[in-house]
């Protein structure tokens, strides 16, 4: 990351930084105020490539008209004018609201697309689609799917998510980190809105050096960094769930509980026992039965248990367990095992959820809100868990449970997004194209030729963060930046602002959207507005005029030192949760009340889909270390971990043999909804019978007969189900696979070259 010695501000999901773009190419210059900038920045250099550099109307979709078209996806595109094509997308959104009604838009994104408060998508496509009388959204998010969903109703709110206890905390107070997930340095490199310093590892460092024990459970080694010296136990992936289970059955049988705890802040425990010593299904949830089920030695379950009791204990729960079928269970036994041992709101003890997730997660978090566009309201009143997009379009007028709720998809005729690549996030993506093929039209803002651009029917050509001006900053981070344009607009791409400013007037509903300013008088409106609806302590002292030149403010007031929950633990009665009870709720009536089979009233271990040979590995599909999800895929630091241009699968040693396959060839994975072609990278650091591989690589369907995704997306290879009733979240984690031998020569990879 050699960069200029000065250069322009700016700022990305994955760090702070300096650059300037001229004949030479793009160069970066990291913060020098972060202590371990990512290397992510290195990707940067690939933002001119895959362009769309002007309007594109699938040529169909134009000389045929509106309509569900199984071409969508493989048809050509012709090149078209903005003074074209702006007056055709006006009348095709006027077309479908006035015979349509509202509710049959669909308003997708999926916010990651920069860390601008201004040039946010999905505020700019929310903004302008309510500004036309509303449309269908969506609620939570590939991410957190089923943890938001549950948590509202265990302890009523996402404070563990939001604002767990902090770093600095752990570093002094924690003996014992037991990682279900692990907490993975890689992950912890992005935040949503940017981050000016990354931490975490650090403070992880610090508490290994004071004393501090890691145990880290997960089928891959490198879910924790190797200097934390970590004891590793890799159980058989979804397992978690009979894992922790266990670890409760031992602190309850040999009386190390915390009675006192339980009875003064927890509602429940009695069923929550009941069922762990088998009470109500004849089913001891003992070490010897989790061991079966999990792999880990049932003495080692038990005297983990006892460690957790005898110090201070962090129970760190991923991200990744609930991204699988029945993904509640793994975090709700989480917080019951924490329950037990009674050391919630103690500093360092209790649990987190999403330790190492993102830079920002254990942070700390400023008190007061950030610049944000207004997005005004939305009338229209139908949701969809996000998870379900292709159910909602493929079944207009079917039904969906989601958390005490039955909800109707609504016949979606024409599907707007603006930021975000559902062909990165979803599942099943032959099924999501098939549901792609059926709305009247599809409209994508992007600034690359992506799979979701090629399946679009009017695709505008949008700038990358690089090209415009914005206000960087995230509630975790101490600093806002001002984010200078680094480069002029590639060929004729404009900001999404620009873009739906100019729909906006064609529409009759300019003055509702723009408020007659320019996005830079929006960037000095925003950011002066804030200001001024800060408390005296918080406001900076510097206005837009000299914060822009200046490049950055320092954010006042973030709660580096807070122990989640201290002051619920201190007095429940004066502090309750926002929960029925007011206390964590280990049995909730209110859940118990939905009547599901597939996520009862407490924490249990449901049954699994039974081994099938036909696909004898677990595939692990995490996020990718290489990337932010699929942002610039094709820029150097992705491109340098590819082999033969393919996503690297990561084998067993002892796997790769069995199958009879060589380091670094290219091989076809299959599972029963897919496949794609990958490379074989052997590695001891996971599980025999595991295999992992990353998300991020563009969906490349051009060579079906060789794979769904030529590139080594696997979501081609995951399934498109819902955690559960309770949540409809995102099951991508993990899917059951074979690999094999290719018969013929891999086909080229075409997901980076223009449509």
């Amino acid at each position: 990351m050699n960069g200029p010695p000065g250069g322009r501000p700016h700022s990305s999901h994955w760090g702070a930084f300096h650059a300037a773009h001229d004949a030479d190419g793009l160069r970066v210059r990291p913060d020098p105020a972060d202590p371990e900038p990512s290397p992510l920045l290195d990707n940067l250099p690939g933002f001119t490539r895959a362009r769309v550099t002007r309007p594109h109307v699938r040529r169909g979709w134009l000389t045929g008209g509106p309509g569900p078209d199984t071409a969508r996806g493989t048809d050509d595109f012709v090149p078209v004018d903005w003074a074209e094509v702006v007056p055709l997308l006006a009348g095709e959104l006027d077309r479908v609201r006035t015979v349509h009604g509202n509710r049959a838009i669909f308003g997708g994104s999926y916010g990651w697309g920069s860390a601008g408060r201004f040039h946010h998508a999905q505020s700019q496509v929310h903004r302008f689609l309510n500004a036309l009388g509303g449309y269908t959204r969506s609620v939570n998010t590939y991410s957190l799917g089923a943890s938001r969903p549950l948590l509202r109703h265990v302890v009523g709110s996402d404070a563990p998510i939001a604002e767990p206890t902090t770093y600095p905390v752990l570093a002094e107070h924690t003996g014992l980190f037991v990682c279900f997930g692990g907490m993975p340095a890689k992950n912890a490199q992005v935040n949503a809105g940017g981050v000016s310093r990354h931490g975490a590892a650090g403070y992880l460092r610090a508490a290994r050096a004071r004393g501090a024990r890691f145990v880290l459970v997960s089928p891959l080694r490198d879910d924790l960094a190797d200097d934390l010296d970590a004891e590793w136990l890799a159980p058989e992936p979804g397992t978690d769930t009979a894992l922790m289970l266990a670890l409760a059955h031992v602190l309850l049988t040999e009386d190390r509980h915390d009675e006192g705890f339980l009875a003064r802040h927890v509602t429940g425990f009695d069923a929550f026992r009941g069922y762990v010593l088998g009470h109500t299904d004849h089913v001891p949830k003992t070490p010897d039965w989790a061991a079966a089920i999990c792999g880990i030695p049932a003495a080692r379950i038990a005297s983990l248990a006892r460690e957790m009791a005898a110090t201070r204990t962090m129970i760190s729960l991923s991200w990744s367990l609930q991204r699988a079928h029945r993904g509640e269970q793994p975090l709700w036994a989480g917080v019951a095992l924490a329950a037990l041992l009674g050391q919630i709101g103690l500093p360092g003890g209790g649990f987190g959820h999403g330790y190492g997730a993102t830079a920002g997660t254990g942070a700390g978090v400023l008190p007061y809100r950030l610049p944000t566009l207004p997005q005004g309201i939305n009338p229209v009143p139908d949701f969809i868990p996000v998870a379900r997009i292709a159910d909602l379009l493929l079944n207009p007028g079917g039904r969906c449970d989601y958390d005490g709720q039955r909800l109707t998809y609504p016949d979606i005729r024409l599907v707007y997004w603006s930021g975000g690549n559902p062909f990165h996030h979803h599942q099943d993506l032959a099924r999501l194209r098939r549901a792609f093929t059926r709305p009247d039209t599809v409209v994508v803002h992007e600034p690359y030729w992506t799979a979701t651009a090629r399946h679009a029917d009017i695709v505008l050509p949008a700038t990358t963060t690089l090209e415009r001006e914005d206000i960087g900053g995230a509630k975790e981070d101490p600093v806002l930046i001002a984010m200078h344009r680094i480069a002029e607009p590639q060929g004729q791409a404009r900001d999404d602002y620009a873009i739906f400013a100019a729909l906006a007037a064609e529409l009759g509903v300019a003055e509702e959207f723009t408020r007659g300013r320019t996005a830079r008088q929006w960037l000095a409106h925003l950011y002066e507005s804030w200001r001024a609806g800060l408390a005296p302590e918080h406001a900076p002292a510097e206005d837009f005029a000299a914060f822009w030149p200046a490049g950055r403010v320092p954010l006042r007031g973030r709660r580096e030192r807070h122990t989640l929950y201290a002051a619920f633990r201190a007095d429940p009665d004066a502090h309750p949760l926002p929960t029925p009870s007011g206390r964590i709720e280990l049995f909730s009536r209110t859940i118990d009340s939905f009547g599901y089979d597939d996520c009862p009233g407490h924490p249990a271990w449901l049954p699994q889909d039974p081994p099938d040979p036909a696909f004898p590995l677990h595939l692990i599909a995490n996020n990718p270390a290489t990337r932010l999800h699929s942002q610039l895929d094709h820029g150097p630091h992705s491109a340098a971990a590819k082999i033969e241009g393919r996503e690297p699968l990561r084998m067993h040693p002892a796997d790769v043999a069995a199958f009879g396959l060589r380091p670094g060839e290219v091989i076809r994975v299959r599972s029963a909804v897919g496949s794609c072609l990958a490379a074989v990278v052997p590695s001891d650091g996971l599980r025999r019978g595991v295999v992992q591989l990353a998300t991020g690589a563009w969906f490349d369907p051009s060579a079906p007969q060789a794979a769904t995704c030529v590139h080594g997306n696997p979501n081609a290879l995951t399934a498109d189900v819902g955690t559960s009733r309770l949540a409809q979240g995102c099951t991508g984690q993990l899917a059951r696979v074979t690999v094999e031998r290719l018969t013929a020569p891999p086909p080229p990879v075409r997901a980076h070259g223009p449509a």
